[in-house]
This record gives C-alpha cells, structure tokens and sequence, in this order.
C-alpha cells in the first residue's frame, strides 16, 4: 500500500470519454487522450469518473472503454477507476463482479440524491471497503450530491477501514 501511496503523489488527471458524431464512443481518440496526459508529465489517470461521463455509459462502454485505457496505459502510471453509485447493495454487487484488473484504486464518489447522514456515508463507504480487493478513494463533492461528507466521518473511515487511502474534495 505505502508503494501505491508513493505513486499516487503528484498530478492525477480525469480523462473524458470522447465521443463521435454518431455518440459512439471514439476510442481511437482514447488512446490518444491516455498518451497525451501521460507525455504531458501526469502520475496517474482517473477513468470513469464523473468527468468520464461513467453515469451515461452502458455497461458494455464502460468495459470496452476501460479496457482501451488498459491496453493504451500499458503500464506506465497507475489507473483509478471510477465507481460509485446512491445504491450501496448494488455498487457492492457491482465492485464484487467487475473484473478491475488494470486499476490501482476505485474512487468512489459520496451517494447522491439520497442526502445520507453521516452514520450513512460511515455504512456507504464500510461495505465499498469490505467489499473492495482495491484500495479505495473518498470522493466528496458537496456541489453535485448534495452530500457532504464532513472530516469526522472522514478520519472515522480512514481508522477502520486500512484499504481506504484518500480523498478527493471538490
């Protein structure tokens, strides 16, 4: 874990999903995207995130998307995928059956629309952590969840749970 830390210092950057004109993924201008970030000098790279457009892709784009960024990364810096969702039971179900090989971490943004208490978010993130073989990133951004996720609960995650190893605050 203290490997990975050391890894994830620097400038991360959340790639977007490009598009063409027909609203198919353009996964040709993927792989361009992934080269440019790196050559540009960034540590690691964020795909399906928010920015990455992860609540409008189907389950079949977000795998061949995914895996484009695998493939064009080949290694170079770590991947932090995006996951996250309002439905606890269903985000655990998802983190248990989805094939994460390639990532480094999940990022996982606070549940939105539900406006959970902060016992909520402690339950939200205890079954991500529990559930998780990846190490897992807090993503609290107030502005789009109506949610925000105070530094007590914060600390509190962070002493129980081993495998969670940061926070994104927007």
């Amino acid at each position: 874990m203290t490997e990975l830390l050391k890894k994830l210092k620097g400038t991360g950057v959340a790639i977007v999903t490009p598009f063409k004109t027909d609203f198919s993924i353009d996964f040709s201008s993927i792989k361009k995207l992934v080269d440019f970030v790196i050559d540009g000098g960034v540590n690691y790279i964020v795909v399906q995130g928010t920015t990455g457009e992860s609540s409008t892709l189907n389950e079949r784009e977000k795998i061949d998307s995914r895996q484009v960024v695998i493939d064009s990364n080949n290694g170079r810096v770590p991947l932090i995928i995006g996951i996250g969702s309002n439905d606890t039971q269903s985000l655990v179900s998802y983190i248990k059956n989805s094939d994460l090989d390639g990532f480094s971490a999940i990022l996982s943004v606070t549940p939105y629309y539900n406006k959970p208490s902060q016992e909520g978010l402690f339950q939200h993130y205890s079954a991500i952590a529990e559930t998780s073989k990846l190490p897992i990133i807090l993503y609290n951004v107030p502005g789009r969840t109506s949610c925000n996720m105070e530094p007590q609960t914060v600390i509190r995650l962070a002493n129980y749970h081993k495998n969670i190893i940061g926070i994104k605050e927007a």
